[in-house]
């Protein structure tokens, strides 16, 4: 894969930092098609979907991937905030990104979202017509999560709150309340996890903190302000909204997230597709992805034609 045009777009008053990508030298021709590439939480541009784009432009698409604002090499501040409204907004604006570009059918463009923007995707497609199909891979609703953790069948609220609290007081602080700590999500390092650590988190930090995918730019923390915006937000509730144009939810048989993405099928219209890989994880859908891109192929192909 040749590399990528680094390039840069408005998301309301951030400039966002982005990569674009051509379709490969040879590859099938696809009038024009091209999908935007949204990241996870605490993720760059330059990880997940950067393994994505490769297979999608070899198969003839053009691709757009970019940092979230207050994320990466994006602008906003304060840095390292998880903002589900503004995520979206950053979707939004890079579908906006790619009509601008004559080397783009404007009639042809599709979003594949990824881990928290396997959330934040549908949503951006429920209200944008402009979004011809949606695709996810390992697909979370933060809310959701913040609300019921990562297990089905739990619920996250007594910890939620304490979330809640420490989110007050990181707003007090910018007039002069005490500093709270920054969140990290993961051990920095593996041999600092304990020995309880969830399998689901053992899973990513064996990730995003190892040579495996670390990047100085993905940066393990997250702003405790984060918490009382993603608290009430819901990604799926509306999926119905989607249709008629088609959504696609990859997922793995070991994914602690499995049910995620069951969620958001069950509450979409046809024509909508649940996707199981046998044998992968959650963090295994970040970068053993040639299963998952080739069905992203086969899905995008039919989809935006």
């Amino acid at each position: 894969m040749s590399s990528p045009q680094t390039v840069t777009f408005p998301s309301r008053n951030y400039k966002l930092a982005g990569h674009f990508y051509s379709p490969a030298a040879g590859s099938p021709h696809r009038s024009g098609a091209a999908i935007v590439i949204a990241h996870p939480w605490t993720s760059i541009k330059e990880q997940s979907p950067a393994n994505y784009a490769r297979i999608l432009t070899q198969a003839g698409f053009t691709c757009l991937t970019f940092d979230a604002a207050y994320q990466g090499e994006s602008e906003g501040e304060p840095r390292d905030l998880e903002d589900p409204y503004q995520r979206v907004e950053d979707i939004k604006c890079a579908v906006t990104y790619l009509i601008s570009r004559k080397d783009v059918n404007s009639e042809k463009i599709g979003v594949l979202g990824i881990c928290a923007s396997g959330g934040y995707a549908p949503f951006a497609a429920q209200t944008d017509l402009r979004i011809k199909a949606v695709a996810t891979s390992a697909a979370v609703c933060v809310g959701t999560m913040a609300r019921r953790g990562f297990d089905q069948d739990t619920s996250n609220m007594d910890i939620l709150k304490t979330q809640l609290e420490a989110a007050g007081k990181d707003r007090n602080s910018d007039v002069g309340g005490e500093k709270v700590p920054i969140v990290h999500l993961l051990p920095e390092k593996p041999e600092d996890a304990p020995a309880e650590l969830p399998e689901s988190f053992r899973d990513l930090m064996n990730y995003y903190r190892t040579p495996r995918a670390f990047h100085p730019r993905a940066t393990n923390t997250s702003l405790p302000r984060s918490w009382d915006i993603m608290g009430n937000f819901d990604a799926f509730a509306h999926n119905d909204m989607i249709s008629p144009r088609p959504l696609l939810m990859i997922t793995g048989t070991k994914a602690a997230t499995k049910w995620y993405s069951e969620d958001g099928v069950q509450k979409a219209e046809e024509p909508k597709e649940l996707y199981v890989i046998d044998g992968l994880t959650h963090a295994d859908l970040y970068d053993k992805v040639d299963e998952a891109g080739a069905k992203c192929v086969e899905f995008f192909g039919k989809s935006l034609v």
